[in-house]
């Protein structure tokens, strides 16, 4: 997950950044490139004539280096670092753990009976949308929904959404492979 850390910069020359400095790194990582960017300093190194020799090994030494750091760099750290982007920082929370932690706050939400209410009237809202059916669906809605509401908790417990919708990845043995926020607040809680 990225996280903004300042106000947005012109998105045109963010996107052009990330995009020619991708193409000149795939350019520098090419065989043929470095081959070519070598030749023209060894060139340059034999015209030197008392240096020849350092100049040379100089090149040898510190070309392949560069060569490594640039096929390193990442396109939108250095358009960021170049003040061209806004910031990005990698979020240290993986997909799972914000998708238990989203479960965990649905849940605590759907405690609440204002919620509750607000959900039961955002239906009814929507059945207002299917015209010839709104009488039909504002009583399934007034039938199911305060049953839906009181289980819907219930299921968000039982049943582990986050690897339903493979926010978590599960071990070959069917289990989740970490032990979730919310399996620890339910502990917790219990």
């Amino acid at each position: 997950m990225l996280v903004n850390q300042k106000g947005s910069k012109d998105d045109k020359v963010c996107t052009m950044c990330e995009q020619y400095s991708s193409l000149a790194i795939n350019y520098l990582s090419e065989n043929k490139t470095q081959t070519e960017i070598l030749d023209t300093l060894h060139q340059t190194c034999s015209r030197m004539h008392s240096f020849k020799q350092e100049c040379t090994t100089l090149v040898d030494y510190y070309a392949p280096l560069f060569f490594l750091e640039v096929a390193g760099v990442e396109p939108v750290e250095f358009c960021s670092k170049m003040n061209l982007c806004d910031i990005m920082e990698s979020s240290p929370q993986d997909s799972c753990t914000v998708c238990h932690e989203a479960v965990a706050e649905i849940l605590n939400k759907l405690e609440d009976p204002d919620t509750q209410l607000e959900i039961i009237e955002i239906l009814l809202k929507v059945c207002n949308k299917t015209d010839q059916y709104a009488k039909k669906c504002k009583k399934l809605v007034f039938e199911y929904g305060p049953l839906i509401m009181a289980n819907a908790d219930k299921f968000l417990v039982k049943n582990d959404l986050c690897t339903a919708i493979h926010a978590c990845k599960t071990s070959p043995d069917g289990g989740e492979v970490a032990t979730s926020s919310l399996e620890k607040s339910l502990v917790a809680d219990a």
